[in-house]
């Protein structure tokens, strides 16, 4: 990737939402900022290479989609107020005081919290909160709802229309209506940091940045927050489990499963603060699903060896949450808790429970869990079964070799 090309991608990174959420603001059109923020996008990969990068290429980004929304709407005829309304907005690299009402001196976080309106049903708030601010492909987004993709954008388009139908402005939500929006915001926080924590498609498992950037708002929100658990508890969640990151990818790039991680590698500044923040939650007595992930991320953190972790307490944490989120992927991963609790094969009757509802089809780790359950029963036929089709399933290239790796270790099947 040469200068040019790097500076696009980071520019994206950085810019996308705060010019997509200038264009929506203005146009009161949310497919019509989208498109001309693509537009302005694929104009700089054709010209900075030749060109050169701009002194300031958020601002050349940001006037970029502008002249091309204003375009779209002469041509559409569209009312003059709003190519007035374009024509007067501010410089691009003015700087531009927004915190004032909201109290939130963080750009992401404000636009965040203005597309989080609560008018919209929570899942089409936070799906439209990633597509629109955080970049994430349709594709993406469905992956971390378990929907198929079609119906994913017809969630997002019903949320567009919604809102347009209804007038919703779009704009930074004062102080005190922050609270009726965090819930929204912290989901859109936690789902950008498991795309990171474990990519859905491509050549990387793990997205450092979008998980660098999801525990930066995170800590954000438990500053703006502090009496607020859940935000507390989401900030929690995300240091401790970032705090592996270094240990969960080998010199070659390969993935490490947890059991066999060095563990003098995780990050013990930020296990404690973790730790500190959870802490800080419950004293609050009001507990919630992030926090109750948070005490089980404190429980594999704070073991000083991966035969000292405390699966009893896991299994039993991971019940809690299931009554609380009554997601399938909540269920696995309590049967693979349950699985070093109480044994495999009480662990497979409720992998074969999930198997069998179909909530879960097509769904990886629900594979890979099946084969190492079968596995470690001694069934290893079944087993290399399951392992195959969990590599058909995978969506990295690191997730398909890690699997193939422990296919291989069941040794040559049988004729």
């Amino acid at each position: 990737m040469n200068g040019a090309e790097s500076a696009v991608v980071t520019v994206f990174r950085e810019e996308w939402g705060r010019i997509v959420a200038t264009l929506i603001r203005t146009t009161g059109d949310w497919d019509l900022a989208e498109e001309c923020a693509q537009d302005a996008v694929a104009q700089a990969v054709a010209r900075w290479p030749r060109d050169g990068v701009p002194r300031n290429p958020g601002a050349w980004l940001t006037t970029t989609a502008r002249n091309h929304a204003r375009n779209r709407l002469r041509r559409a005829g569209i009312e003059a107020g709003k190519l007035r309304e374009l024509a007067a907005l501010p410089d691009p690299e003015a700087p531009v005081d927004e915190a004032a009402d909201s109290g939130i001196d963080d750009d992401r976080l404000r636009l965040m919290f203005t597309c989080c309106h609560p008018a919209l049903p929570l899942e089409g708030r936070v799906a439209l909160t990633l597509r629109t601010l955080a970049g994430l492909t349709t594709a993406e987004i469905a992956r971390a709802f378990l929907v198929p993709e079609a119906t994913m954008a017809q969630r997002l388009v019903r949320a567009k229309k919604k809102i347009r139908a209804a007038a919703i402005p779009y704009r930074v939500p004062p102080a005190h209506l922050l609270p009726e929006r965090l819930g929204g915001v912290l989901g859109v926080v936690y789902l950008l940091f498991n795309e990171g924590y474990a990519a859905a498609t491509g050549s990387q498992a793990i997205r450092g940045d979008l998980c660098a950037e999801a525990v930066r708002l995170a800590r954000t929100l438990a500053r703006l927050m502090p009496t607020a658990p859940e935000a507390l508890g989401l900030a929690a969640l995300l240091l401790l489990q970032d705090s592996r990151r270094a240990a969960r990818t080998d010199a070659d790039g390969e993935l490490v499963p947890l059991d066999e991680q060095d563990r003098s590698r995780w990050d013990r500044e930020m296990i404690e603060e973790g730790t500190a923040l959870l802490d800080a939650a419950l004293v609050r007595r009001a507990p919630g699903p992030y926090q109750v992930q948070a005490a089980i991320a404190a429980c594999h953190a704070t073991a000083p060896t991966s035969d000292e972790t405390d699966w009893v307490q896991i299994a039993a944490l991971y019940a809690r949450l299931a009554r609380m989120v009554p997601s399938p992927v909540v269920r696995l991963n309590r049967a693979a808790a349950v699985a070093m609790a109480e044994g495999p094969a009480v662990a497979l009757e409720l992998v074969r429970e999930l198997d069998g509802s179909g909530e879960l089809a097509g769904y990886p780790l629900l594979a890979a869990t099946r084969a190492d359950l079968l596995s470690r029963l001694g069934r290893t036929a079944e087993a290399a079964r399951a392992y195959r089709a969990a590599i058909d399933q995978a969506g990295t290239d690191a997730e398909r070799r890690l699997l193939a790796r422990r296919l291989a270790d069941l040794g040559p099947e049988e004729p």
